[in-house]
């Protein structure tokens, strides 16, 4: 499992880690990758909203702790610095606000548990991260927070990391079939060539171009008309990022079916899927066949962080 994280990661200077839902393990799969990180090694590790609490704030359940090493750079938000027990050196006030207060960077001048609450669009992550680099990190890291999918966009991070869980449904059958679809979309065709934008109808620019750059969210309910007229026959879509598509999985279907290229001016490069069996709700999957269902249906390493278990088919 060690070789198999630290290799997918390894690509990426910039990565986020997206969850799925809430109790994804997305603080576990945090705390191996910053376990695992070579010493020497500089990370700046920032989030967008609030993580790293003792306690669940929606289900009351005890969540891990985020573990950092001395010299870890931290982007949080000013509230947080207190309920943080490293030695902080302040290097930084980026005057980013948030309801927690400005976002500060400080660098961990000891090891230990650190509560993040980062900026919250895209624009300021990028600052944040340019500001990791100017300081001497080698990699940066964000933690995502409940619905943030918009962690997939390349403006914001390299990698991504894609984080499923039993929290997300009762059902293995369905958190495995809207994970694949997450995956799916998080991994679209980059556009080689973009077309100019217009304030056409989109029926016809498809009609007159064949092809149309989207400029807000694609939705079942703009596409499912074009399907059934028949304007998206081998037409070529591009949206901003893979936060836009908000398709269901038959839809998904339907654009393939009809040949219809669907592709992303800025994507993230999804890195692997990690699993957590258990829900923080009471029920839990067969661990077996939770990997084995992900594994068969996608193209990159399924990893049980927890567990330490890859499949070794994809390595």
């Amino acid at each position: 499992m060690r070789e198999s994280l630290l290799r997918e990661i390894e690509s990426v200077k910039t990565l986020s880690i997206v969850g799925m839902c809430k109790n994804a393990g997305k603080t576990t799969v945090l705390n191996r990758l910053l376990e695992l990180a070579p010493k020497g090694r500089v990370l700046g590790l920032t989030s967008i909203g609030r993580d790293g609490e003792s306690v669940d704030v929606v289900t009351g359940t005890e969540k891990p702790g985020i573990f950092v090493r001395e010299g870890t750079l931290i982007a949080t938000a000013k509230d947080m610095l207190s309920r943080s027990d490293v030695t902080q050196e302040i290097v930084w006030s980026t005057g980013i606000p948030t309801p927690l207060g400005e976002v500060i960077v400080v660098r961990a001048r000891s090891a230990g548990n650190v509560q993040l609450a980062g900026p919250s669009i895209t624009t300021q992550l990028r600052t944040v991260t340019d500001t990791f680099f100017a300081l001497g990190a080698n990699r940066v890291i964000i933690d995502g927070a409940l619905g943030r999918k918009s962690l997939g966009a390349r403006t914001v991070a390299e990698g991504v990391i894609l984080c499923t869980g039993a929290s997300y449904h009762a059902s293995m059958e369905k958190t495995v079939r809207d994970t694949v679809n997450a995956f799916r979309i998080l991994n679209l065709k980059k556009a080689e060539t973009l077309p100019e934008p217009s304030d056409a109808p989109l029926k016809d620019v498809l009609k007159q171009n064949g092809e149309a750059r989207i400029s807000g969210a694609l939705t079942d309910s703009l596409v499912l008309p074009l399907l059934r007229s028949g304007a998206l026959k081998n037409a070529r879509l591009i949206v901003k990022d893979p936060s836009k598509v908000l398709l269901s999985a038959d839809t998904l279907d339907k654009l393939d079916a009809r040949g219809v290229s669907l592709e992303t001016e800025e994507a993230a490069k999804p890195l692997c899927v990690t699993v957590n069996p258990v829900s923080a709700y009471g029920w839990k999957y067969d661990k077996d066949a939770f990997m084995r269902a992900l594994t068969e249906a996608l193209d990159v390493p399924v990893i049980d962080v927890k567990e330490e278990r890859y499949d070794q088919r994809q390595l």
